[in-house]
């Protein structure tokens, strides 16, 4: 059997490792084609070509790349029929991998697959009607999205999130962590995360900076977790506040992924950009509050477009709203340390959502990426 994975990002890069690791278990033998990250190619994926190239976010930051993007569909998708695969599955990056699934669709009968429903509850209904014209299956990670995905006309099997199974750290882990990272035993730790995109990290790194200095914050230590290629960008922008850059360079991929986690389960408090990183540090039991910020025009457009009153996982996922979050216009730094202030100061009911917040994403169950493999088989027979 031959199948073709598309990755755009860090977080599908990680979805994707735990699915071509499912695939392995359930069908011994199975080729693997696609773009993907470093988790993937871990798990024997020689990427097309950089993953690092899709990883854009945001209307007016996939403008100035649209004819490139638009090369890289084309090879994508030329590559996936001439591969001659029985399924292509994209990893969210929707703007990317449904192009291709229309490209494929529209040169073969192969099978396609998209993991990671559309935010359809949140914005944008339509997508999951136009979505349905060139995806045969949708991989939910969350148990409210099938109902959507299937009202449109496709098959949808809520797999879970791979982050609800992560292991417990260890109190060893946590003493090592500290070692390694000259952190003061005794004094409390905030982490800053602001993206895995070079632009998020010069957007967001000025109203971080100034939330913690107005929140009193100086006496925390900070560790900020990054890429090995931002790095030098991160430790640039937050170099006044003696932060402590967690990159993962000289490990690899699946090490430098727990030393990220063992990082969250080391600090006391998190503050952070939107995204699944919401979904880690409570699987970490660390308190946050998230913020971010995009271009103007994405803003102006996406905020005219949200059906919802947060966009923070946790809060959606546990029904709550105790996740403190400042989204485009109101990333501002005062508010922020406000929230900053008042989650230290009382974080039990928002550790309680974090609880159940894994508990609803499947804790205790299968592997997600276990489960996604199977649906895709199940369903391919």
């Amino acid at each position: 059997m031959k199948v073709f994975v598309i990755a755009g990002e860090p977080s599908g890069d990680r979805l994707g490792a735990a699915l071509l690791a499912g695939l392995k278990e359930l069908a011994p033998g199975v080729v693997v084609e696609g773009v993907g990250g470093p988790l993937m190619q871990a798990e024997g994926l020689d990427s097309l070509f950089d993953m690092d190239e899709l990883s854009v976010m945001g209307l007016a930051e996939i403008l100035p790349k649209y004819r490139h993007l638009q090369r890289r569909i084309r090879q994508t998708a030329e590559a996936a029929i001439a591969a001659q695969a029985d399924v292509v599955i994209g990893i969210d990056s929707p703007e990317f991998c449904l192009r291709v699934a229309r490209r494929v669709k529209a040169g073969s009968n192969i099978r396609t697959v998209h993991y990671v429903a559309p935010t359809v509850w949140a914005w944008r209904p339509g997508r999951a009607d136009r979505m349905a014209q060139v995806i045969d299956q949708v991989l939910a990670l969350f148990p409210f999205e099938p109902p959507y995905m299937r009202a449109a006309g496709m098959a949808c099997d809520f797999v879970g999130h791979p982050v609800a199974t992560e292991p417990p750290v260890t109190a060893a882990e946590i003493a090592a962590f500290r070692v390694r990272h000259g952190l003061e035993a005794g004094r409390e730790t905030l982490m800053i995360l602001p993206g895995s995109r070079r632009s998020e990290v010069a957007r967001l790194a000025s109203p971080f900076l100034a939330a913690h200095d107005q929140a009193g914050l100086g006496e925390m230590q900070v560790l900020v977790p990054t890429l090995p290629h931002l790095r030098a960008t991160v430790a640039e922008q937050f170099g006044g506040i003696e932060a402590r850059v967690i990159d993962g360079a000289g490990q690899g991929a699946a090490q430098a992924a727990r030393e990220r986690f063992v990082a969250m389960a080391v600090a006391d408090l998190a503050l952070a950009a939107s995204g699944t990183v919401s979904l880690e540090l409570a699987a970490a039991r660390t308190p946050m509050v998230i913020a971010y910020d995009m271009a103007w025009l994405s803003r102006q457009i996406i905020g005219r477009m949200l059906r919802t009153d947060t966009v923070t996982l946790v809060n959606l996922v546990s029904d709550t709203r105790v996740v403190p979050e400042f989204i485009g216009a109101d990333c501002r730094p005062a508010p922020i340390a406000q929230a900053l202030r008042a989650v230290r100061a009382a974080p039990e009911t928002q550790l309680q959502a974090l609880d159940l917040t894994m508990d609803r994403l499947g804790r205790g169950a299968a592997p997600p990426g276990l489960r996604a493999a199977r649906a895709v088989l199940d369903r391919l027979a």
